[in-house]
């Protein structure tokens, strides 16, 4: 904030520094950490270092230069006052001018408010990485709400970002599936809910793979049907694969997510089969078939001990894994996209997988390996410890919690305004249950493990989504009822409560908790963000009279309700919540 006000001071001082031969550029303002008034910062430590001629210790000196600048600029407008301690120069904003610049940059921005300009870095998120013919559930939602809100957050801090999802189309599951349906479902087709129709499927296919006599054989020889190239099988693959991708796009349409690149492992099969053959040429890897497997011992090459390990990159029967396949991917998206960066969204227990294919990709020779990124994450438990399984069909289908979260939502919002019109009241309670389990696995941190609860989720006072929309709701309450809201910018010119200068200070940090949360990649700073903004916003409306005050009183607060309802439709769009204007 105030950067054109920061920028002329330091002009002043450079100016100072180059009449009385002084080094420039050595002193940058920082804000002072918010006591109840604000203000900014310049330690002269850098300066009193560089200066040749400096007299006595760098602290001491630094105090005299201090103190020497102090006097020479002055008061400049808009300060109330200055002081030169310890080696630096704090000077402190006029209360009204400060917040009346925060509130009004917020107004003026509007959603744009926090957005950092474009960098022209290019980074890809790869996120969501489902399995076709199995159900999408409740054990990817962390991936899939996690990936989202990175990339909003980083689009917000300047970069441009690809979205993508990598699918695996390919292996025993789907063959498994498709015995099944030509045995015993030959002609069916997928109903409205695709997702549940293929999991009901796969949850059948599994038990008869384990269960039933003789069907492992004939899967065994649909499975040698598939490898010889078998054209009947190949279109029915395609058919059914299409049937999953709808089912996909519905619970991606239902949680806001889109993809702008949709790789399937299908297609870095061969390729990955090529690229292991070079790796054993180059002698990286030792091929050890048909006994052993083609590995990469990574410690062995590089000289360390039980760090790296040593990484399978083809079976002993020649065929392929994971760790085959995410080589040649990783070479096709650089080169595809000519990336600064990407990251991956993959369960914390790939971080060696993922660390063994970055070097692996260094060894080979190519420089962008270093600008991969693992963005790890825990598991998600849900109430009664349940355990879910696509073999045994315990699994928590997406579109069931949504479904209970958006009863128990439809209760709640019942119970608050019973007034609202059914059709309403139905929509407001889908963006409450989206929000409600959307934000527990984005508040806590990343790799800690997330305990599910309803209680705690659909809280309307403690630490939630719904609580953060609720306040939203109460500033467009606010608004509505204001018919007189003026356009004019806020002044302040009062004296203001403790509640009003608390949420203009949180406002003011918006950009700075948007630039952190994505340098670090952890929404949780944002979503801890989200939710004092609201806590600060819901302080407000409890102790500052708006719509009753009159005058400048009134205008400041209505604008102000306008800049904290700009804040937290930013903060929780950003965390992929959206922003219900009644509740």
């Amino acid at each position: 904030m105030f950067e054109e006000i920061k920028n002329q001071i330091a002009q002043r001082i450079n100016e100072f520094c180059l009449q009385n031969g002084l080094p420039t550029g050595k002193v940058e303002f920082r804000n002072i950490p918010f006591s109840g008034e604000w203000g900014m910062a310049a330690p002269f430590f850098p300066l009193a270092a560089a200066d040749p001629n400096k007299t006595g210790p760098v602290p001491q000196y630094a105090q005299v230069l201090a103190e020497r600048l102090k006097e020479a600029i002055g008061l400049p407008t808009g300060f109330t006052r200055s002081e030169a301690v310890r080696g630096y120069l704090n000077l402190y904003f006029d209360t009204a001018l400060y917040a009346a610049g925060v509130v009004d940059q917020v107004n003026k921005q509007g959603p744009q408010f926090g957005n950092a300009k474009p960098t022209g870095e290019s980074v890809m998120v790869e996120y969501s990485n489902p399995n076709t013919h199995k159900p999408l559930h409740v054990g990817h939602l962390r991936n899939v709400i996690l990936g989202g809100s990175v990339c909003n957050i980083l689009e917000a801090s300047g970069q441009k970002v690809v979205r993508a999802n990598y699918i695996g189309d390919i292996g025993l599951h789907v063959i498994k599936w498709m015995c099944n349906y030509e045995m015993y479902h030959s002609g069916e087709q997928p109903g409205k809910d695709k997702m549940r129709w293929m999991a009901d499927l796969y949850s059948e296919a599994d038990r008869r793979f384990h269960e039933q006599e003789g069907f492992e054989e004939t899967v065994r020889a649909y499975f040698a049907r598939w490898d010889s190239g078998d054209e009947h099988i190949h279109d029915l693959w395609l058919k059914t694969r299409q049937w999953s991708m709808d089912g996909f796009a519905q619970v991606y349409e239902l949680l806001g997510e889109h993809f702008d690149r949709i790789y399937f492992e299908s297609e870095v099969e061969d390729s990955g089969k090529v690229l292991v053959a070079s790796l054993i040429e180059s002698g990286i890897a030792t091929d050890g078939r048909p006994e052993n497997p083609v590995i990469v011992d990574l410690d062995a090459i590089l000289g360390t001990k039980e760090e790296y390990r040593v990484a399978v990159v083809l079976r002993s029967d020649g065929t392929s894994l994971y760790a085959t396949k995410e080589l040649p991917l990783a070479i096709m998206k650089f080169t595809e996209y000519d990336l600064d960066e990407s990251i991956y969204v993959i369960d914390v227990r790939q971080s060696l997988h993922m660390k063994q294919m970055k070097k692996i990709l260094e060894l080979m020779g190519f420089p962008w390996a270093k600008n991969i990124q693992h963005l790890a994450y825990e598991i998600v438990n849900l109430p009664g410890n349940v355990i879910m399984s696509s073999r045994d069909g315990t699994v928590v289908l997406l579109d069931d919690l949504v479904r209970e979260a958006t009863q128990r939502a439809l209760d709640v919002v019942r119970e608050k305004n019973p007034e609202l019109d059914p059709t309403i009241m139905q929509d407001v309670a889908q963006k409450v249950a989206l929000g409600a389990i959307k934000y527990p696995m984005i508040s806590r941190e990343n790799t800690k493990i997330v305990t599910f609860d309803w209680e705690s989720a659909l809280d309307f006072n403690g630490q939630s989504a719904p609580y953060i929309q609720y306040a939203n709701v109460r500033a467009n309450s606010i608004l509505r009822k204001a018919e007189d809201l003026e356009e004019s910018p806020a002044t302040f010119a009062y004296q203001l409560e403790p509640s009003e200068v608390n949420l203009i200070e949180l406002l003011s940090k918006l950009p700075d908790e948007i630039s952190k949360s994505a340098k670090d990649l952890k929404p949780s700073i944002l979503a801890g963000y989200a939710y004092d903004l609201a806590k600060a916003f819901n302080d407000f409306y409890n102790q500052c009279q708006v719509l009753k005050a009159e005058g400048e009183v009134r205008n400041s607060r209505l604008a102000l309700v306008q800049a904290a309802r700009t804040c937290l439709e930013k903060t929780l769009n950003l965390l992929g919540i959206q922003a219900p204007q009644v509740m």
